[in-house]
Parts: C-alpha cells; sequence; structure tokens
C-alpha cells in the first residue's frame, strides 16, 4: 500500500551516483551502440551482449570500444532456447550486474547513437531498473530516423544492412554488436555530415 514510500529513500548504487554526476555538463562524444538480446520485448526479454564505440571530432575512436557478452544461461535454460552464442561469442563476459555498471561508467555523459536506438535504451533501462538505478539520461539520435528526415520519408523503415547497402558501406564478416556498433558509427557521421549539424 505504501510501496511509494519506500522508493523515497531508496539508495542508488554508488556508480549510479557517480553516473548521475557526470550528466551536470554535456560533452562532446557520442557513443554508437548495438545490442542482442533474447527477444524484442523489454518487458520480459534479456540483454545477451553490447557493443559500443565512440566518435570525436567526427572521428571513430577504434581504441574507446565497450564490449562485453551476458551470459543469461538461467533465462535461456528457463526458456528452453540455446546458449551456443554464449559459448561462443569472444567478447569478454560478464554478469548482468558487472555490465551495466561498466556500460554506464563507459558512456558517461555522451549522446547516444544507435539503429532504433528507443528499443536498446529501454533494454537497458529495464536492466538497471532491476539493480535499483533509474533511466538513463543521455540524449540520444537514431540513423534511421536522421536517414528518413534526410529524404522526407515517413512510410518506409530500414534495416541496418539496408542502410548500409545505400551508403556503400562493406558489411563485416564478423557479426557481433560491436561491428554493427561501428557501421553505425560510419552511418552516423556520414548522416550528421549531410544533415549539416556538429
Amino acid at each position: 500500500m505504501l510501496d511509494w514510500l519506500k522508493n523515497i529513500h531508496k539508495e542508488h548504487p554508488e556508480f549510479w551516483k557517480t553516473y548521475l554526476s557526470k550528466l551536470d555538463k554535456k560533452g562532446n562524444r557520442y557513443v554508437a551502440l548495438s545490442i542482442d538480446s533474447t527477444g524484442l520485448n523489454p518487458k520480459k526479454d534479456v540483454i545477451l551482449s553490447i557493443g559500443s564505440i565512440a566518435i570525436v571530432n567526427n572521428s571513430i575512436l577504434i581504441g574507446d570500444v565497450f564490449e562485453v557478452t551476458i551470459p543469461q544461461y538461467k533465462f535461456l535454460h528457463d526458456n528452453g532456447m540455446p546458449n551456443d552464442f554464449l559459448l561462443e561469442s569472444e567478447q569478454p563476459k560478464l554478469s548482468e550486474v558487472q555490465a551495466m555498471e561498466y556500460f554506464v561508467n563507459y558512456i558517461g555523459n555522451a549522446t547516444l547513437v544507435g539503429h532504433r536506438i528507443n528499443f536498446d535504451i529501454e533494454m537497458i533501462n529495464e536492466a538497471l531498473e532491476k539493480l535499483g538505478c533509474g533511466r538513463l539520461k543521455n540524449e540520444a539520435l537514431d540513423i534511421e530516423v536522421m536517414y528518413k528526415k534526410l529524404h522526407d520519408i515517413n512510410n518506409k523503415n530500414f534495416s541496418l544492412d539496408e542502410l548500409s547497402n545505400l551508403f556503400k558501406i562493406a558489411k563485416s564478416e564478423r557479426i557481433s554488436t560491436t561491428d554493427d556498433a561501428f557501421t553505425i558509427a560510419l552511418l552516423f557521421l556520414k548522416l550528421k555530415s549531410r544533415l549539416g549539424f556538429r
């Protein structure tokens, strides 16, 4: 009955307080982001991997990368899903708690960039909520929305592969969330330039 009272004095994890303190000032760093999940329902599904790469001053920073696989064995087992992907992944493996903490530290006050970024953010917000944190407060840009705005298109959606083909960006042979994040970063720089914003 008085559950809302408990949340007033709820203590957030230390990493979340540090993250919030970084948002006081706006930076010039963008982070291209891609996630892989068990499905499309943020309330029921979970994140399997995150790949991110930073962009500063119109340059993709190859050394400024965050990539992780989250072994969600219990979820996969309980739902009768295979876990081959997790076993074969070359990305570092962290628990969901560690992954969220490191990811939030990594993004700081950066503007997040993605393909259908609202879904990625919603999945991350659900994971953060389980840890007693709030929702991400970063600004976000969606490359699909940017492309549609550039060409004044409202009635068609574009997959990441379709956007890559339109801009003649070669697809990587190794398919991972980090590869997708790199492709998103390339597309973002092209779209940002054509839309004429800094």
